[in-house]
């Protein structure tokens, strides 16, 4: 059976850091900040990537090991055709731009979702970059496309059964872990979400158990350095206790 490298944080106790080993991100309102300042929705979405350059420069000098950032859902099909083709192609044109830099950075570069309804061409850069980043340990930068978090549960599922047939007598969670799109990933520890929605629509239901949420008004195109650290600083107020007390936390602490 495939062993995950991270234990659960339903059964076992983290280390609590400073600061956050992964952060994971829904980058919303690229739209409105476009709609805000009477441009083409497309401008927000481009603006957006700069935030995310920022983002992960940001990640790197704090010291964070997982950045992970919700860039498509499996419901974002919904949106007009012009809309998706767009973001079709700004994800083509950053595989293409800025996936060398990343290497250059040492950066690893990780997709999850079912990438089977992108374009060939996509999926080849994807896996391309993967490949070429494999190695690299500074900072693991996680995209979630045509990702959704019941998609991950049922895919994981299934190849249990695949593996394991008989998996579901008697069946304990540590068992789908290992079968989880991000099982080569600790869980994250802090969830943040801009443009003013307080929601986590589908993303890492899983993972997000024992995750600290921090919500912003803030919309992504807007989201800087200055902001991550607002965040991180929130995230350090919290007593995370993981099902203890906060007495039980003090008698460790003393």
């Amino acid at each position: 059976m495939i062993e995950t490298l991270f234990t659960s944080s339903t059964r076992d106790v983290p280390e609590v850091r400073a600061v956050p080993r992964h952060i994971a991100i829904i980058m919303d309102g690229n739209g409105r900040w476009a709609k805000q300042r009477m441009l083409p929705r497309v401008a927000g979405h481009r603006k957006g990537v700069e935030a995310v350059r920022a983002t992960v420069r940001g990640c790197i000098e704090q010291g964070v090991e997982y950045l992970t950032l919700f860039a498509f859902s499996s419901e974002n099909w919904r949106r007009p055709a012009d809309e998706v083709s767009i973001l079709m192609q700004l994800f083509l044109r950053a595989l293409e731009q800025e996936v060398a830099k990343l290497d250059d950075n040492d950066i690893r570069f990780k997709v999850i979702g079912d990438i089977s309804r992108f374009e060939p061409r996509i999926r080849e850069l994807i896996a391309a970059g993967e490949a070429v980043t494999e190695g690299n340990s500074r900072l693991t930068l996680t995209v979630a496309a045509n990702y959704g978090g019941r998609w991950d549960v049922a895919q994981a599922v299934q190849k249990l059964l695949a593996t394991e047939p008989g998996a579901l007598r008697g069946f304990a969670p540590e068992a789908l872990e290992p079968y989880l799109s991000m099982a080569y990933a600790p869980e994250p520890d802090l969830f943040i979400r801009t443009g003013g929605e307080q929601r986590i629509s589908n993303f890492l239901l899983w993972q997000l158990a024992y995750t600290e949420f921090f919500f912003t008004d803030l919309l992504w195109p807007d989201f800087d350095a200055g902001a991550l650290c607002a965040a991180i600083d929130s995230y350090r107020q919290r007593e995370r206790r993981f099902g203890r007390t906060s007495e039980q936390l003090q008698a460790v602490r003393d």
